[in-house]
């Protein structure tokens, strides 16, 4: 009697373990909030548990670093009806922007509690429910899951609407600041980054020939006009704090016009794209001397009659006219700057104005507390052409990374890594010759000379230009990270220039095998199968175990393991050839043909994705949702070993690994 007990005890035990894998951090609600007799909110609200987040619908553009799938709502099943209208996109309640442990850069999610509400109009008025499909992923600070979640809205339990997003904001800020102590020091610090580099380059505009010049014919203006040393530095301090405001009051009109996520998702466009591409060339070849980009002469000549007024009004008018006579020089750096830090939403465009007008007018203030000091001033000349052709380089640099998301986007793939990289060595060897006085543009003076200065940048130039050449080659080119489409997805070559697929060991040796029907290089080219049933079938033909790989497009911990345990020689060696790696993606979004779709025995709703498909094989069959998951199993698909998670300990992993391929050979 005891045996028995004892034996269902341990059962229940192990069964309560096995359940308890099931991750399920998110509990999602729903409401519909009649607005009108046809109009209704639908309200979806997540709660999220501690240590959980939940990421929102708008993502920044990180470059090619993994980034979580953001929440998407499905609305397929009433979209191919004539039952509902959908009046504009989902909303959702403000959400954190910060650092995330896992992905190790700086995300949109939630903590705790998220709002979503799509406004409908109900054009059926017979309808009585419909059911929304919502996609997303949760991550703590070490895993990460991809339900498939169906909610259904009841059109007949209504109620008045009362939920209101800019309530939301306020008591998210509460939380925030109670939950995340770490959240306001970085966005404080992501703030600081966008005011100093905002700064730098409005320093850069100082030192073009639209603004340097008026630096010392503006202070002695201030300082012989007025009557008393004191009055003139009060005008100039006056002339620097306006130019401040009018550059900041930009800034706040686009932080205005554009909230938090407006602008982000304009910029992650096509249309943004292409407009950013063609203006920055038109503002490369003006700096290089090709035409002069200039407003119409009614705007200057308008401002220059109110900076004839005098007083306040007339200091201000005279600090509008810097402004606007600058305009050919500082509206390519500052437009620029202002809609990077558009991008990012909140005050950014204001702080980014803030730390640019403040560099313009610092040196008006600081001249005009030492007038001594223009004397030290270098004389204006072609040094000043010099830089302005210089900043029309790096914008034609800058202008093809704007065309490189345009094809990343689209999937043109004509700029792939190597040709963007190859645009890029051209333009800054060009750079580096003209530095050298090997090149003339058209409003260059004669050069008998060229100065130390000069040729320092002209050897830094060179030197990066010969940086990237390697990166044709493979290299991965780390110090402009970000810039060059990701090898891994927009490379003609990705394994260098000349070079072919093929095996690549962890030594650097190199073996070369073909490429088996229906099966992918995975990662570090090892041969792997994305779907089950075919992998099945090359195992039984090569009679080698299978590693069954449950891993994700933007799971970080299963991109840890490959590139830092199976990178390993004993275990690269192991995965190369005793084994049959099939790799089941289980955020892969791709739609199954309808007639392999199904209904789920889980949740018993209609599995459409093949990530889908792999998630529940996972669940159905090891009782857990979380990546990565490996498993190995015999040629007839039973385990033959006990399945493992994330395991960074290359020893650890090596004796489990090798443990499966001797139970096999057994």
């Amino acid at each position: 009697m005891k045996l028995k007990l004892t034996l269902f005890l341990t059962v229940f035990i192990l069964a309560f373990v096995s359940h308890a894998q099931m991750l399920n951090p998110v509990t999602w609600t729903t409401k519909v909030e009649k607005l009108s007799d046809t109009e209704y909110n639908l309200v979806f609200e997540a709660d999220i548990e501690t240590h959980w987040h939940l990421y929102s619908q708008h993502l920044p553009d990180v470059g090619d670093k993994i980034t979580p799938n953001p929440t998407e709502f499905l609305f397929d099943s009433i979209d191919t009806v004539d039952n509902i209208k959908l009046i504009g996109d989902v909303k959702e309640s403000p959400y954190i922007t910060s650092y995330d442990k896992v992905f190790e850069v700086d995300l949109n999610y939630f903590d705790e509690e998220a709002t979503f509400i799509q406004k409908v109009e109900l054009l059926n008025p017979d309808l009585k429910t419909i059911s929304v499909e919502i996609l997303y992923q949760a991550c703590d600070d070490a895993r990460c899951i991809y339900p498939q979640k169906v909610v259904e809205f009841n059109f007949e339990n209504t109620q008045e609407a009362t939920t209101s997003l800019e309530k939301a904001s306020d008591e998210k800020t509460q939380s925030t600041s109670v939950s995340d102590d770490n959240t306001n020091e970085t966005n404080s610090k992501s703030l600081l980054s966008i005011f100093f580099t905002s700064f730098f380059l409005g320093f850069l505009v100082l030192l073009t020939p639209c603004v340097f010049p008026m630096i010392p014919m503006t202070v002695s203006f201030f300082t012989k006009q007025s009557k008393t040393r004191a009055s003139g530095i009060k005008n100039a301090l006056l002339y620097g704090f306006f130019i401040i405001v009018i550059y900041t009051l930009l800034g706040t009109a686009i932080s205005a016009i554009f909230g938090s996520n407006a602008m982000y998702e304009f910029s992650t466009g096509v249309v943004f794209n292409a407009i950013m591409f063609v203006a920055l060339l038109i503002f490369a070849f003006s700096f290089m001397g090709a035409f002069e980009i200039m407003l119409p002469n009614s705007w200057v000549n308008k401002v220059d009659s109110g900076a004839n007024k005098g007083g306040i009004i007339g200091i201000f008018f005279m600090a509008l006219a810097l402004a606007v006579v600058s305009f050919s020089c500082t509206f390519p750096i500052a437009g620029t700057a202002l809609l990077d830090a558009a991008t990012k939403g909140g005050i950014a465009p204001i702080i980014s104005m803030l730390g640019f007008s403040s560099a313009i007018a610092l040196p008006f203030a600081l001249f005009a507390f030492f007038p001594s000091w223009l004397n030290s001033l270098p004389k204006s000349g072609g040094w000043l052409n010099t830089v302005k052709v210089v900043l029309g380089f790096l914008e034609l640099a800058f202008a093809f990374k704007f065309l490189s998301m345009i094809d990343l986007v689209l999937e043109w793939h004509f700029l792939e890594r190597e040709v963007f990289l190859a645009i890029w060595i051209a333009i800054f060897g060009t750079l580096g010759l003209y530095l050298l006085g090997k090149i003339k543009l058209p409003h260059d003076s004669p050069l008998t000379h060229i100065s130390v200065g000069r040729l320092c940048m002209a050897l830094i130039t060179l030197a990066f230009t010969v940086y990237m050449i390697p990166g044709l080659w493979g290299a991965p080119l780390k110090l402009i990270s970000g810039f060059p489409p990701p090898m891994s997805t927009n490379s003609e070559s990705p394994y260098g220039v000349g070079y072919t697929k093929k095996q690549v060991s962890a030594s650097g040796g190199t073996v070369k095998k073909d490429l088996p029907e229906n099966a992918h290089y995975g990662p570090h080219d090892l041969i792997a199968f994305h779907d089950y049933d075919e992998g099945l079938a090359y195992a039984k033909k090569v009679n080698k175990p299978i590693m069954l790989d449950f891993t994700g497009i933007t799971c970080v911990n299963c991109r840890k393991m490959e590139e830092q345990v199976w990178i390993e020689e004993r275990i690269f060696q192991q995965l190369n050839e005793e084994v049959v790696l099939i790799s089941l993606y289980v955020d892969d979004r791709k739609k199954l043909p309808e007639s392999e779709q199904y209904e789920s025995e889980i949740t018993g709703n209609t599995i459409k994705t093949y990530g889908h498909k792999w998630l529940e094989y996972q669940q159905l069959n090891y009782n857990t949702n979380a990546q990565p998951l490996y498993v190995i199993q015999n040629t007839e698909g039973e385990d033959i070993s006990e399945p493992v998670g994330y395991t960074p300990d290359v020893n650890e992993y090596h004796d489990w690994l090798e443990k499966g391929i001797q139970t096999f050979k057994k």
